[in-house]
């Protein structure tokens, strides 16, 4: 046992010297470990980050990753090493190297290669300071900004693999091409499962666990591609499936991103969104090409009150459809949204009292590349030291009411009023409502649907999908009204910009339409487009009828003060073919304006069609 232990020792220490004597002329590095994927390679260089200087990644090529101290004098490196190694500090197969492996640099970000050799530490390791907590080549915002403000943009390294390297060696043996296959990763060998799904060939579990099946798929794969057909890829296969599945990415750009102002690092498609603004919550980065695409990270400090708030204030945006699943748990949530424009995604966590995530907007009907790129930046998303500081937003930004933190609220396609006509929230309204909706709401809160409609008087039906109780419900007037009697219509007359409806006050003109119709009344009174819907009272608080929105009569534009309702009569007419009740009443009593107005509103409301 003496003399095996002797001469491993003996190897080792001839290897060493034949390395160091190479290095002589130039820096050498200390090469701890490799790993199979960046994401594993990025958390154990941050861990030596942690504790070390000097500490370096780099693309060794053919999907590794290689985590090095240096470079330093050959001599330096040399007692680097076997402190290091004495100290159990690093895996005791780590080496001295002279980088001629070493590609694209993926740390510390931002930073490029160092080739001159530097002076070794005298400090004890545990002295050494923390070099991972600023490794952002821009400044970071601590502050907010006044006046001209500087935002840090996000710092934008090179990718380190986006497209595989296709190897010059001549193709393998089945034997080496299986002997190669054994050092893949489990994940690699998945990757490789979803490649041969994508291509066709693959129906099996993506498990990792190379059966019959995936023999089979490969095998087939190999013919369709004038491979001998095995079963087992070869290096050059495997980069050739790869390389085709990841050909979809093409054009996207696909790069690193660290942005140390929201405390966020992961891949964005940098091909076709750049960095906009930061709207806090919300670092943005929108279209910069032909491709429509906008890509949000989501920063805040808060707790779970605050991520579920945020989570149904992202529902309102116009960039997050309604159609689409959503899920929400105890420290996260998951958005998707859906509709012939867009298809979108939100993703957000709560850890540690900070809310991280992020979205992603995608043209409609580019479904391919948009689950592709997803699930590159799912895989990639990564929380890092920092949250977005709520007073960066320059001053003087965009602001309006229909903005949140400059991103516009999802509008309805046409807003109009209407009435409680029973106790369990029935709405009567205007079918102008009606034409190309995805949805219907009631004070845009509770989802409806239409139950009736009379294209002859124009009136339709609403009953709500959960029971409500309307503090007022409308009592349709039966008795004949008076010529030139006050008469008023409650509605929202611009829409939802209010968020309580309004009355405007007027005269019944006549008890007929202009052609005689005795199914209408004329009304001298100056209405909005939003009022039409909205019931019209006599000066006692009973329901003449509906008013009916404007429109062009035999060609002509009438006055504005010129507005017209359907006769309460007729409506209560109507809704008993439907089987539907109203509630009516034949006294004409007197309601103060004041009184009115308080009354009113009790049983107006918002009707939405939405897309």
């Amino acid at each position: 046992m003496g003399r095996l232990y002797a001469a491993v020792a003996l190897v080792v220490a001839l290897s060493f010297n034949v390395m160091t004597a190479q290095a002589q002329e130039a820096g050498v590095w200390v090469q701890v470990e490799a790993q199979p994927t960046l994401g594993e390679a990025q958390a154990r260089v941050r861990a030596y980050a942690a504790q070390f200087e000097d500490v370096n990644g780099y693309y060794l090529g053919s999907g590794w990753y290689g985590i090095a101290f240096g470079p330093y004098a050959p001599e330096d490196a040399a007692t680097l090493l076997r402190d290091l190694l004495d100290r159990r500090a690093i895996p005791a197969d780590s080496y001295i190297s002279d980088g001629a492996q070493f590609q694209q640099q993926f740390w510390p970000i931002g930073v490029g290669a160092q080739t001159a050799p530097q002076s070794l530490p005298n400090s004890p390791a545990s002295d050494l300071p923390d070099v991972a907590a600023n490794t952002s080549a821009e400044p970071t915002v601590d502050a907010p900004v006044i006046a001209e403000p500087v935002i840090a943009e996000p710092v934008i390294i090179e990718p380190v693999i986006i497209e595989p390297v296709v190897p010059e060696a001549p193709d393998e043996t089945v034997r080496e091409a299986q002997a190669g296959e054994e050092t893949l990763t489990r994940p690699q060998k998945e990757q490789l499962q979803v490649a041969l799904q994508w291509a066709g060939f693959y129906d099996g579990a993506i498990d990792g666990a190379y059966g019959r099946g995936t023999r089979n798929s490969m095998a087939a794969w190999q013919e369709a591609n004038s491979f001998e057909a095995t079963g087992i890829l070869t290096t050059r296969q495997r980069t050739a499936l790869l390389a085709a599945y990841n050909a979809v990415l093409e054009g996207l750009d696909l790069q690193v991103v660290r942005d140390d102002a929201t405390g966020i690092e992961m891949q964005i498609p940098t091909g076709v969104v750049a960095f906009s603004a930061y709207e806090p919550p919300f670092a943005r980065f929108t279209p910069k090409g032909d491709v429509q695409a906008t890509v949000l990270l989501i920063s805040q400090e808060g707790d779970q009150t605050r991520l579920y708030g945020l989570y149904e204030i992202l529902q309102t945006l116009e960039i997050m459809p309604p159609n689409g699943p959503r899920d929400r748990s105890e420290n996260s949530f998951e958005i998707e949204g859906i509709n012939g424009r867009i298809h979108s995604y939100t993703y957000a966590t709560l850890v540690g009292g900070q809310i991280k995530g992020f979205a992603l907007i995608w043209p409609a009907g580019d479904e391919e590349r948009r689950s592709r790129l997803l699930e590159t930046m799912k895989a990639s998303f990564t929380p890092v030291t920092g949250v977005l500081d709520p007073g960066i937003a320059a001053p003087g930004g965009d602001q309006a009411v229909d903005l949140i933190s400059g991103l516009e609220v999802r509008q309805p396609i046409i807003s109009r009023s209407g009435f409680y006509i029973d106790a369990g929230g029935t709405v009567l309204t205007t079918t102008e409502v009606l034409d190309n909706c995805g949805y219907l709401t009631i004070d845009e809160d509770h989802i409806a649907a239409l139950a009736y409609r009379d294209d002859a008087l124009g009136i339709a039906v609403l009953r709500p999908e959960i029971l409500l109780a309307p503090i007022g419900i409308a009592a349709f007037q039966t008795g004949v009204p008076r010529l030139q009697a006050d008469v008023a219509v409650s509605g929202y007359p611009y829409g939802g910009v209010l968020t309580m409806p309004a009355l405007t006050f007027g005269r019944l003109a006549d008890i007929r339409g202009l052609n005689g119709e005795d199914e209408v009344k004329r009304l001298d009174l100056v209405a909005q487009a939003g009022d039409a819907g909205g019931p019209v009272f006599d000066n006692g608080g009973a329901v003449l009828g509906m008013l009916l929105p404007r429109a062009v009569q035999n060609g002509q534009v009438l006055p504005p003060e010129v507005s017209f309702s359907v006769d309460a009569p007729a409506i209560i007419a109507s809704l008993a073919t439907a089987g539907i009740a109203a509630l009516t009443t034949d006294q004409v009593s007197f309601m103060p304006p004041e009184t009115l107005t308080r009354e009113a509103p009790k049983m107006t409301v918002l009707v939405s069609c939405w897309e």
